[in-house]
């Protein structure tokens, strides 16, 4: 195992392409670490020049205590898992998942002893004759898992590996590469455009647009706490709702104006907000997390200043949940509500 560091690091391609942008993270010894964003972002490419498969333009990756700048590939002492499984169609289960070893050299019974505890972890102790074709595609991609834990590397690698599952499959496989990531304690590096995937698997995780990194905390502070619009609206499910409003005064405290209405703010709401009260006159952003909105007509004793009044264009029935979308003052907005605390 082993600690990634990231010191300023820059990529620039031929044409003048700035993929990464003065990246810097630390990702601690045995630590899961999510790399999230849009396509684009260059997350993929920060995980290359880790791997050895990007010329780093500037800056400095450390795996462990050492600098990785110049060192080969094959000599990181890292396990990639990819996308597209890159398994060996005319091999065995259990030949996919020997042949790094089998290159190395390494005595068979070795290899037989570390494969089989693989497969055992994997549940694919009953497939290792089998070929990938006669494999689900789960099961390829355990295969693929297999091949970088039985190196036991420094580090793992992994771009985004269950972008190719279906829905069912991918919810199942995320929940088995945390518990071996967990069972393991590999420090792993793990990128993926799914905001879901990154926030259930992520010890931290570093959200990236445009080549820069825009925040890295853990996911729950991500969602309470994002540091910018972008994060805020990338992360979460439904969406962050952002409204634009004008801090006024009203009655001796402070009130937002959104649009025609007035939304009143609470004194712990100012409380937790300091900053607000610097920005009278001046025009904000209001972010609302759908969980936080609710339908006045279910409160009646909600106060008049603490309602907003918008037309409901959609309602999206989830099973346990209910998805309204509707529009205040020409913004579309959604709040999300549990069936079952309807039904009381």
């Amino acid at each position: 195992m082993a600690e990634v560091v990231f010191d300023e690091v820059t990529k620039v391609y031929a044409d003048g392409t700035k993929a990464v942008d003065s990246l810097a993270l630390d990702v601690s010894d045995g630590e899961f670490m999510v790399l999230v964003g849009p396509s684009g972002c260059g997350k993929t490419t920060a995980l290359r020049m880790v791997a050895g498969l990007e010329e780093i333009s500037a800056g400095v990756v450390r795996i462990g205590d050492r600098v990785v700048n110049y060192v080969p590939s094959r000599d990181r002492d890292i396990a990639m898992v990819f996308q597209s499984y890159a398994l060996y169609p005319h091999l065995s289960v259990y030949e996919n998942i020997a042949v790094g070893l089998k290159v190395k050299k390494m005595p068979k019974a070795e290899i037989d002893r570390r494969v089989r505890n693989a497969a055992q972890g994997l549940g694919l102790e009953p497939f290792l004759k089998r070929k990938p074709r006669a494999l689900s595609g789960g099961q390829r991609q355990r295969v693929a898992m297999g091949r970088a834990i039985v190196r036991e590397p420094a580090a793992f690698l992994m771009d985004e590996p269950l972008s190719n599952l279906d829905a069912k499959l991918r919810v199942q496989m995320r929940a088995e590469v945390s518990r071996l990531q967990r069972d393991l304690g590999t420090t792993t590096i793990y990128v993926t455009h799914d905001q879901i995937e990154a926030m259930t698997m992520g010890d931290r995780v570093a959200v990236m647009r445009r080549g820069e990194l825009e925040q890295v905390a853990d996911p729950q502070t991500l969602y309470d706490r994002p540091v910018n619009l972008f994060v805020g609206g990338f992360i979460g499910s439904p969406a962050m709702n952002m409204l634009e409003a004008t801090v006024a005064r009203a009655n001796g405290s402070l009130a937002l104006d959104v649009g025609q209405q007035r939304l009143g703010l609470d004194e712990a709401t100012l409380a937790s907000h300091p900053a607000l009260r610097s920005y009278e006159g001046r025009t904000v952003i209001l972010g609302i997390r759908p969980e936080d909105l609710e339908d006045a007509t279910l409160e009646p004793d909600t106060p008049a200043d603490r309602r907003l009044h918008g037309v409901v264009e959609l309602r999206e029935a989830l099973g346990s949940e209910l998805v309204v979308h509707f529009t205040v003052e020409g913004t579309q907005l959604a709040l999300t509500e549990d069936v079952k605390e309807l039904a009381r």
